[in-house]
């Protein structure tokens, strides 16, 4: 087991406070939106053997079978296949959706073919891997995720009084089914005139945060429409997010994100674990690139209640069940004087203290304490215990 010195990630949407106040750290007036635990290439952690820091990437790459295990090594390749992030947001992120495995393989195969270069502004698929998601909240967490039934987006954008969202809404009442529906008026918004788009935004907006001070079942989602339009003026991403559902997580509570299922998170702090994957198709409220017809064919567009979990126990530990094989999240709430718990071995792992204080035993003997923010990397052949009063998290892989 090893303790990981891990990058944070200064998006510009980042709180200034939530991770420096976990880790105990002066905040640098800078945004630090995600810190990251794992080998993804872009910023992978670090660890000390004993010959200097390596990396964990590095680490892996030396004798994957050993660090991961040959199940995963057999099933996924030479590579660990989560991320497992601390994400700070105080601001909204993109509204997004990510491919499935077959999208994900032949739309990168299809950007090689036409060599469009990885870190072109325009190229869509940077792997051939899918990218489900999973974000546990540590604090009240405020995203979006999944389309509304289309009656009720009609109502909603009817409650609006926007002269110019009522073709919309005629369409999400008159069209049938409701797939189609969704699909011609999210493509209408998308590729709507610029200008006349950004009215319609400005229009929408005024009367969100109007409606939203008054009593009603979508208040809050108004006044989070209305905060979109403050950060993103005019983007038709905006009238796109009216049509997804609003939700709000409580502590301990869990959102899971499929393929091809639109999402933005809004605001607060939370455990997120993913597939180790760059693939992201951006639908709106961000100035990078929209592939409007490949997000088109990706984006599933029947109706579907937000997969909010809520973590199933058994023997202590907390898990997160979801369909995603690279990954597996589940939560240790320890008190004081509780008995160790034993983490057994056989696929790689990631130890992260969020509150308390954790303590990790190698089988040898061998220590390593653990503060709130600080993780550990255990590989796949070592069996450790896990004890102190505190939460831990742990992020390993399912399959």
């Amino acid at each position: 087991m090893d303790r990981l010195d891990n990058t944070v990630r200064p998006y510009a949407w980042g709180s200034t406070t939530a991770i420096p106040a976990l880790l105990g750290t002066e905040p640098t007036g800078e945004p630090q939106a995600e810190l990251w635990m794992g080998a993804h290439p872009g910023a992978p952690s670090r660890l000390d053997r004993g010959a200097g820091p390596v990396t964990l990437a590095d680490v892996i790459d030396a004798d994957p079978d050993g660090e991961l295990g040959e199940a995963v090594t057999g099933r996924f390749g030479p590579r660990l296949p989560f991320l497992l992030k601390l994400l700070a947001a105080d601001a909204p992120l993109s509204l997004q959706v990510h491919p499935d495995p077959a999208q994900a393989e032949s739309g990168f195969a299809d950007e090689e073919r036409r060599g469009v270069p990885l870190d072109a502004p325009h190229r869509t698929y940077k792997d051939a891997h899918h990218k489900p998601e999973l974000i546990c909240a540590l604090t009240p967490f405020e995203g979006l995720c999944g389309f509304r039934p289309a009656a009720e987006a009609a109502a909603l954008l009817d409650g609006l009084g926007v002269d110019s969202l009522k073709p919309y809404a005629d369409i999400l009442r008159a069209a049938t089914p409701a797939s189609d529906a969704l699909r011609e008026v999210f493509t209408a918004v998308l590729t709507a005139d610029p200008e006349a788009m950004a009215g319609t935004v400005r229009a929408a907006a005024e009367a969100a945060g109007r409606l939203a001070g008054e009593p009603g079942p979508h208040a809050a989602a108004l006044a989070a429409y209305a905060s979109l339009a403050r950060h993103h003026p005019g983007d038709p991403g905006v009238i796109a997010a009216m049509l997804l559902h609003h939700v709000q997580l409580r502590p301990g509570e869990a959102l899971h994100l499929g393929a091809g299922v639109p999402h933005a998170y809004l605001r607060g702090f939370g455990v997120e674990i993913m597939a180790n994957s760059d693939n992201v198709l951006r639908c709106g409220l961000t100035p990078k690139h929209v592939d409007v017809p490949e997000l088109l064919r990706v984006t599933r567009f029947e109706p579907t209640a937000p997969a909010v979990l809520r973590p199933e126990a058994v023997d202590g530990e907390e898990t997160y069940e979801t369909p995603a094989e690279e990954f597996r999240l589940s939560r240790f709430v320890r008190a004081e004087g509780e008995a160790p718990r034993r983490l057994p071995p056989g696929r790689p792992q990631i130890v992260l203290c969020t509150a308390g204080s954790a303590l990790l035993t190698a089988g040898d003997g061998r220590e390593l304490p653990l503060r709130p923010g600080e993780s550990a990397f255990v590989p796949a052949g070592e069996e450790i215990q896990l004890s102190g009063p505190g939460t831990v998290f742990r992020a390993t892989v399912a399959a």
